[in-house]
């Protein structure tokens, strides 16, 4: 980089002995630097910045010279494209220590140099090269900056938005609640200022993101008389700017969503709903449209009745399509910062659609149906899952997995656009989160009545899905033993056998001693159906029935819930019901003394499932029961059964029922 006379010159002027030349040549520093990317680059590499700083610092500097050096640094922060480096300016100043210089003169106490200090550490904090927790690196730095908000309306735009870029999880909001940001910003959203109450809102919404506590703070508080979520409703009127509209809804969304605020509250059915879909018209800018419809997604993914309003709501499912049309042709746009700006947002449109679609399509059919026949839309999701941007793709295999709740559309729109092979594509090689979506999606396609099955089944899944059992993530360990479950249904032996083969033994029994529960319900899920149809019971139990044995006792002995112990026992009945599988039940006292105990235990389920393993073991179609339910009559099961056929649990009463008509048989 070329280093000009004139900005050494500039430099020089900062070290005069004279205070007033000092002050005369920061002047024209600032003029100098206003707009000229190249001038700002040079005077960092002059070391004016650690200059700046100085007398920044310096008690012995005028007010009038300080407030000038905080306007300069904040200029220097401010370059015009990322390309000139902006990122490196602002590392720069961070590495020279710029945040705890400018922070400590937020004590003086001439307003004029605060608010420059201010406005340069806004525009610091807004980089995203700025660690934001350099903010709360000093316990006393945020109940200052509480302190300064009614200094006026600079400080109250300021601190909010360096406030709003600081908060960026669960801790941060804490600390700021802690110190009183609610009520100290809550007046701000009447001030005659609208930078003050649009700073104030966003403020707002990054604090009840995802936070019960605040949102449950916020939905009691008053501002000039009235409630405000009252006041957040009144800044969604289609005559206030959509950038005040858009954050209000926002601001009501994660309220709700945070349970503050009841779904069917009218400010949510009527106001939210109604304006977030308003975002997603062609009228609004691209960008809008994508903050909208991400917005209205968040809202209404838990809650079926919203999600069926909107749906119905100015032709949605329909006006989402267009979000997919972006860029449009070259030829038909002859400005070309407007081709720029579709080119930029394409991605992001397309990522927002399909959110939208996801959260539209979880719960009902016929909007599922409503979608799939929108124009090319199966074409759009398959094209989506092998996108460049990773954000697409993840949104694209989500939309995916909504849709494959449904039955009809798995035998019919997947089944005819093969969506299971860009499915198998994308699990090869993708980040996790992508890996949770997609092989949660293939857990719905290897459902026994959907037509993928046969051919994902071919293309060799079981490799992959053994793999992902195996992974550090709970939530893939699920999905990968999930799957294996749903493959293992009513399947036939050779199946069966390459699940077996491919898992191991070693690893099943691990997924077995797994310390989440759900990766030890779907286990023995896998378990109870690999354990189904007499000769594959008593083909895999003459392999694997020592160690399956094991696993059963550890499970009944140990600390479980109800639903484990109940699917545990249900596996025991089911091996109860092989020819030569239940000999490994009738040879093993610890197990029969298990069986006893939780046909005499005080939940009717687990009762049930142990009088289920009973019942196979005396069922009397083979000459072979009589030694069999001479030792379960000498171990007492006969006393115990006939106690339960007066049980008050109907089915428990019938099954004990049909067991003692095998004996009298």
């Amino acid at each position: 980089m070329e280093v000009t006379a004139t900005s050494r010159h500039y430099v020089d002027r900062l070290f005069h002995p004279d205070p007033q030349k000092v002050l005369q040549g920061v002047i024209d520093m600032k003029n100098a630097v206003i707009g000229n990317n190249k001038q700002k680059a040079n005077l960092i590499v002059l070391g004016a910045v650690p200059r700046l700083l100085y007398l920044l610092q310096q008690g012995l500097s005028s007010s009038e010279l300080r407030t000038e050096c905080a306007v300069v640094l904040e200029c220097v922060v401010v370059l015009g494209s990322l390309a000139m480096g902006t990122e490196n300016n602002i590392k720069s100043l961070v590495d020279c220590h710029i945040i705890p210089a400018l922070l400590q003169g937020l004590v003086c106490p001439d307003l004029i140099f605060i608010e420059a200090c201010l406005r340069c550490l806004r525009t610091v904090f807004i980089s995203p090269v700025t660690p934001v927790q350099l903010l709360y690196t000093d316990p006393t730095v945020i109940p200052h900056l509480m302190s300064l908000l009614s200094r006026s309306p600079r400080t109250q735009d300021y601190i909010t938005q360096i406030f709003s870029h600081c908060c960026k999880s669960p801790e941060h909001q804490t600390v700021l609640f802690n110190h009183g940001a609610i009520q100290n910003i809550a007046p701000m959203l009447i001030s005659l200022s609208y930078k003050v109450r649009m700073q104030a809102l966003k403020c707002f919404s990054v604090l009840a993101y995802e936070n019960t506590q605040v949102s449950m703070t916020l939905v009691n508080v008053l501002v000039d008389g009235d409630l405000l979520s009252q006041v957040f409703v009144r800044m969604l009127q289609r005559d206030l700017p959509i950038e005040m509209q858009l954050t209000a809804a926002k601001c009501l969304t994660y309220m709700c969503r945070a349970g503050a605020i009841r779904t069917d509250d009218r400010c949510i059915v009527l106001k939210t709903l109604p304006c977030l879909v308003r975002m997603c018209s062609k009228e609004r800018l691209l960008d809008e449209r994508v903050e909208g419809a991400e917005t209205l997604a968040y809202l209404m993914e838990p809650d079926v009745e919203l999600q069926r309003i909107a749906s119905v709501t100015d032709h949605l499912v329909a006006m989402l399509a267009d979000y997919f049309k972006y860029p449009s042709s070259v030829s038909a746009i002859t400005d070309i910062k407007r081709l720029d700006h579709d080119l930029k947002h394409a991605h992001e449109l397309r990522q927002a659609a399909f959110k939208l679609y996801a959260s539209l399509g979880s719960n009902d059919e016929d909007i599922r149906k409503k979608i799939t026949e929108t124009e090319n839309m199966m074409d759009r999701i398959v094209s989506g899952l092998s996108e460049s941007s990773i954000k697409v793709r993840l949104a694209a295999v989500r939309c995916l997995h909504s849709l494959s709740r449904s039955v009809q559309q798995l035998r019919t729109s997947f089944h005819d656009h093969a969506v299971w092979k860009p499915l198998m594509k994308l699990l090869q090689n993708a980040p996790d989160e992508v890996l949770v979506m997609a092989s949660s999606t293939l857990c719905n396609l290897l459902l026994e009545f959907s037509p993928s099955k046969e051919p994902i089944l071919e293309s060799g899944v079981v490799e992959l899905l053994c793999s992902l059992t195996q992974s550090d993530s709970p939530a893939l360990r699920v999905n990968g033993i999930w799957a294996l479950m749903n493959m293992a249904f009513q399947a036939d032996q050779k199946v069966k056998g390459e699940i077996v083969r491919a898992l191991g033994t070693e690893q099943l029994f691990r997924l077995l001693s797994d310390r989440d529960t759900n990766v030890l319900m779907k286990t023995l899920g896998l378990l109870r159906n690999l354990l189904s149809t007499r000769p594959h019971i008593d083909q895999i139990m003459s392999s694997h029935g020592k160690q399956i044995m094991q696993a059963v006792t550890l499970i009944l002995e140990g600390e479980h819930s109800i639903e484990v112990k109940e699917q545990t026992l249900c596996i025991l009945a089911n091996i109860a019901d092989g020819n030569t599988a239940k000999e490994l039940i009738m040879t093993n006292d610890d197990i029969l003394q298990k069986i006893k105990y939780y046909m005499g235990h005080s939940n009717a389920k687990l009762q049930l499932a142990a009088t289920f393993c009973i019942s196979n073991l005396i069922w009397n179609e083979e000459g072979s029961c009589q030694e069999r339910q001479d030792k379960l009559r000498e171990l007492g099961f006969v006393d115990i059964l006939h106690k339960l056929t007066q049980a008050l649990d109907p089915n428990l009463c019938e099954r004990a029922k049909t067991a003692m008509q095998h004996y009298l048989a």
